[in-house]
């Protein structure tokens, strides 16, 4: 009965996570960890915990999803759970690479990969492996970042994740747009954009037009900048996302840049 009331707390804490009201999804997972602690079953605890490190992590509490994820771990370590084990280490992994500490994220990644390996966990894999394509780029190492991008893309393509091939092009395009190779950061978002229009998902088409937006104010193209731009804002405010007060300023600002041009030359 323990369980059960466990599992539906869970359930219903995955709901509310999944569509972004993480107070209430915390609340659950607190209620169900309280089940837990007093009912003693171990696998049950894993989970639960496991929630609460992730509600954590996706809300800012870093100190407190690592907490949560490492009482997890031990408690995977004991269950022989290797599959979860390495997707507590990505986890850990994440929470580095949130904080800029890419040594340490990558070293948590590797040791997650090895077990994913084992285990054969291809879709985990996918994840990891453009996860340290992330750290290569942040950290310099380019054409590792491609390498580790080009590995998750097929091991994507294998698990018939759409979503997650979206969010690789769209890290691709990005690496490209940081070394100012426009044109490829353009196709490789434009890749991310259909891939996202087809799914309907207008979050991930809000981050490849901001990815595009950016593209085009680098190459002084105002007005595709300010379409692109517009289209962030009107998902940031739909969605209520945290950035919609700055996209809104860096929009204005360049709106009022392409009046003035639009002035300079009406003038001359």
């Amino acid at each position: 009965m323990a369980w059960t009331q466990s599992a539906n707390l869970n359930w219903l804490g995955n709901q509310h996570f999944a569509k972004g009201f993480y107070t209430e999804a915390y609340q659950c997972y607190s209620q169900a960890l309280e089940v837990d602690r007093l009912n003693g079953d171990q696998r049950a605890l894993a989970t639960t915990l496991g929630n609460l490190g992730n509600i954590c992590a996706v809300s800012g509490r870093g100190e407190q999803a690592q907490a949560y994820y490492v009482e997890v771990l031990e408690l995977q370590k004991i269950l022989g759970d290797d599959r979860g084990i390495s997707t507590t280490l990505a986890n850990l992994g994440n929470l580095c690479a949130d904080a800029g500490a890419w040594d340490r994220a990558k070293a948590y990644y590797l040791e997650a990969l090895d077990l994913m390996d084992s285990v054969a966990d291809h879709a985990g894999k996918a994840v990891l492996l453009s996860d340290l394509g992330l750290v290569s780029k942040e950290t310099g190492a380019y054409d590792q970042a491609m390498a580790y991008y080009q590995e998750s893309l097929t091991y994507m393509r294998r698990a018939g994740n759409d979503e997650g091939q979206a969010d690789v092009y769209r890290m691709m395009g990005r690496m490209y747009l940081g070394q100012g190779r426009y044109e490829e950061a353009q196709s490789c978002t434009l890749t991310s954009l259909d891939i996202a229009r087809r799914l309907r998902d207008e979050l991930r088409m809000g981050g490849a037009w901001y990815v595009l937006a950016s593209c085009h104010e680098a190459k002084g193209e105002w007005e595709k900048a300010v379409h692109y731009l517009h289209k962030v804002v009107q998902v940031d405010e739909k969605y209520q996302l945290p950035k919609w007060g700055e996209n809104t300023k860096r929009l204005q600002v360049l709106c009022d840049r392409l009046a003035q041009i639009h002035e300079a030359s009406h003038g001359s």
